[in-house]
């Protein structure tokens, strides 16, 4: 059988048992028992598919999954978090579209603790969707900002995804997260633009109102006593590891370890959140391995079967530019985005085109960047992103799915501009790698 026919098959069989509502682990290992009784020789095969699966996540590149995913769980269960956003909230003075802009600056310091877009958007939408609505806050400045500063979470370290791409992809996992620093900046300062702008041109959308101007100490004591220590998080995930102190690794576990002692200090042992924290992480950590482990094994039937190098062969032998292939496969991934959610598509297509990206001559971690924002528009895409369900669920109850995808498209707007600055400007992605 031909390359190619191999590949349309396995894909058609993929998609179909995704259809009929398979969960995505046991439609990869139905894929993959078929696929390495097929091309790897029966019984001989089975074995050899088990001996992968061990060695797909018994890795120490993937510790840093739920280390990160247990610190947004920390952080939006204890209910520090809303105290660092009433903090940053003292800050701001009469600006356009003031709790919008609170909602981009809150979203993105969130990030920062969190691997999760789904927490970010729940605890950001709970706390600021009611007092919006008080103040008179049109849907698309109330739900908007938070779906975008929300997905903040996959581009700013510490990313769950990032680690995930990074181990599939087998490239430097710290480099990987790094690299997505300033394109998560830039996202965020886009999203901050528009708000501007558009509360500028209609303040209807965002009515001002009279706020309470708090002295500059009790700004101070306040950032110092909520906003301060949990910036040391902040540089014990990240600034550990981009000094070269700490791997990711004993970066994440650094972090998991300042969250819990964080919540000591300000609250005492809150036994409720800890197990309620440690059974979500358990819950998602377990189902990501799951579909990771069918993933790894199904890159490795791709190329026992010749798939892999025959689109590599296919994708080096067409007359046009890589650039050309490389916007292709975006639009696949924003088509895909539309359907399925961002683990799920990347477990199918990251072994299909990183053997196509090194062939064609990219740098992986730069594809990487530009593949995790596709990623993040994939949670806010119409009509089954994820972290629109999680606005669903906090919204006010008069709010329809309709409003919620209206509020969301400009936000979707501004991640593609960001996604075209870093093709048209890799060194965005690559610079601070190359100072590691």
């Amino acid at each position: 059988m031909e390359w190619w026919m191999t590949l349309v098959l396995i894909f058609i069989c993929l998609m179909f048992l995704f259809v009929i509502g398979v969960p995505v682990a046991f439609s990869f290992l139905f894929i993959n028992i078929i696929g390495v009784y097929v091309f790897w020789g029966g019984e001989a095969g089975l074995t050899q598919l088990i001996r992968s699966i061990y060695r797909s996540v018994a890795t120490f590149a993937l510790l840093p999954v739920p280390l990160f995913i247990l610190m947004g769980e920390i952080m939006f269960r204890s209910g520090l978090a809303p105290k660092m956003m009433d903090t940053l909230d003292k800050w701001l003075g009469r600006i356009p579209g003031r709790l919008s802009m609170l909602a981009i600056g809150g979203g993105t310091l969130f990030s920062t603790l969190s691997g999760s877009a789904m927490a970010g958007c729940a605890m950001l939408g709970s706390v600021l969707v009611p007092e919006m609505e008080k103040r008179g806050y049109k849907k698309q400045m109330s739900i908007g900002p938070i779906l975008g500063s929300g997905g903040l979470a996959i581009m700013i370290p510490p990313s769950a995804l990032g680690v995930l791409l990074a181990s599939l992809s087998r490239i430097s996992v710290g480099g990987m997260l790094v690299a997505i620093i300033i394109p998560g900046i830039i996202m965020a300062l886009l999203y901050a633009a528009y708000i501007v702008i558009r509360c500028l041109l209609q303040p209807e959308l965002a009515p001002s109102y009279e706020v309470s101007r708090p002295s500059f100490s009790e700004k101070i004591f306040l950032t110092c006593k909520y906003v301060l220590p949990l910036s040391t998080i902040v540089f014990l995930v990240i600034g550990l590891m981009f000094l070269g102190i700490a791997t990711p690794t004993e970066s994440a576990a650094l972090g998991a370890l300042g969250c819990f002692v964080l919540v000591f200090i300000y609250k005492g042992w809150d036994w409720e959140a800890m197990t309620s924290s440690i059974s979500h992480t358990l819950k998602i950590t377990v189902m990501m391995f799951m579909i990771m482990t069918g993933a790894m094994a199904f890159s490795q039937i791709l190329a026992f079967s010749g798939a892999s190098s025959g689109l590599v062969k296919l994708a080096g032998s067409l007359d046009m530019h890589p650039m050309f292939i490389l916007i292709f496969m975006q639009i696949i991934l924003l088509f895909m985005g539309v359907f399925m959610e961002p683990l799920t598509i990347m477990m199918v297509t990251l072994p299909v085109y990183m053997p196509i990206i090194k062939a064609l001559g990219f740098d992986p971690i730069w594809f990487g960047t530009i593949m995790l924002i596709n990623m993040e528009m994939a949670t806010t895409t119409p009509p089954f992103g994820l972290v629109l369900f999680v606005m669903k669920g906090v919204a006010p109850p008069d709010t329809t799915m309709g409003d919620i995808y209206k509020a969301g498209l400009p936000f979707l707007v501004c991640d593609g501009i960001a996604m075209g600055l870093v093709m048209a400007f890799p060194w965005l992605a690559l610079y601070l790698p190359s100072l590691m």
